[in-house]
């Protein structure tokens, strides 16, 4: 026997510690994995949640993102932000930047209408209500 003995050393105590961390290894790398693809296509459930008019893109957007993984955030921008919202939001915050003197003829046409029978000018809401 030497100064320095190894513990569990060709004792089936050894086979099993090599079994165990094995395992444990394996199922850390499993767990990984999985995590890492639910990350990943968490674009696609988003949107597949909130019906989303472009999940073909956003399908195909988290795929290509294995490779380019900037293409995957796109795609995740995509998904969690309403298009059509911002969008309006953009328009509102655009108007209110506008000079309010100025108003396109197709803004004015619409919102007031003169009627054949006289000359009174009525907003698009006053014929609403009326």
């Amino acid at each position: 026997m030497s100064l320095f003995s190894m513990p569990f050393v060709d004792t089936g105590v050894d086979t099993a510690l090599h079994v165990v961390a094995a395992v444990v290894l394996i199922g850390t790398i499993a767990a990984v994995g999985i995590g890492f693809w639910k990350i990943h296509e968490l674009p696609i459930h988003k949107a597949a949640s909130k019906e989303h008019h472009q999940i073909g893109l956003i399908t195909a957007l988290t795929w290509i993102g294995f490779i380019w993984h900037w293409v995957w955030v796109v795609a995740v921008i995509i998904a969690f932000v309403d298009g059509e919202q911002a969008l309006r939001r953009i328009r509102d915050i655009w108007k209110e930047d506008t000079d309010s003197k100025y108003v396109p003829s197709s803004e004015y046409k619409n919102e007031h209408k003169t009627t054949p029978a006289s000359s009174v000018t009525t907003t698009h809401k006053e014929t609403e209500h009326a």
